[in-house]
């Protein structure tokens, strides 16, 4: 037996919406599953068939990436997200906020590589919630090179501009 607060199909599309509405991008179908059975009375066949039925009325949409809430799903959910029990609600923020911190980094930090008669050309940038803060391009030896460039650029990015701003303000 389900011992959550979650059991009706109404109540289950209320909460994808609630979900999809706090993250900033497409997210995957595993990750939305996974935060959805943030409550236990969730189950798979209800949450598979709430989840057709959204993409149906078009307040959400589906792509090769994942799932997105629409401008309608964001209205409609906006409203009646109340209706959700407050612990329910609660518990679901706990445990999507860490992965919509980890898009929003991810979406403010480009990197790219591309072939040119000079070789393997790296771009790497980083912006915030007002612009580029930083951009940098540099050849390299080659793709390897170039994906272990962006790979750190990614994981460090931030430490990496302030140790890039430090060096050009020391003598």
């Amino acid at each position: 037996m389900n011992h959550g607060l979650i059991h009706e199909k109404l109540d289950i599309k209320i909460l994808i919406l609630f979900i999809l509405q706090r993250l900033p991008e497409t997210v995957s179908a595993e990750t939305l599953m996974e935060l959805t059975f943030c409550d236990s009375g969730v189950g798979y066949f209800d949450y598979i068939e709430a989840l057709s039925e959204l993409i149906d009325t078009e307040h959400i949409v589906e792509n090769e990436s994942g799932y997105k809430i629409t401008e309608k799903g964001r209205r409609n959910g906006s409203i009646i997200e109340t209706s959700i029990p407050y612990s329910v609600r609660n518990k679901a923020e706990r445990v999507l906020t860490p992965i919509a911190t980890a898009m929003r980094r991810d979406a403010m930090i480009k990197t790219s590589h591309e072939y040119t008669d000079s070789g393997c050309m790296v771009d790497l940038s980083m912006s915030d919630n007002k612009g580029e803060i930083i951009s940098l391009r540099m050849i390299t030896a080659g793709e390897d090179q170039a994906r272990q460039i962006e790979n750190s650029f990614r994981k460090n990015a931030e430490n990496m501009y302030s140790k890039i701003a430090e060096m050009l303000l020391n003598d």
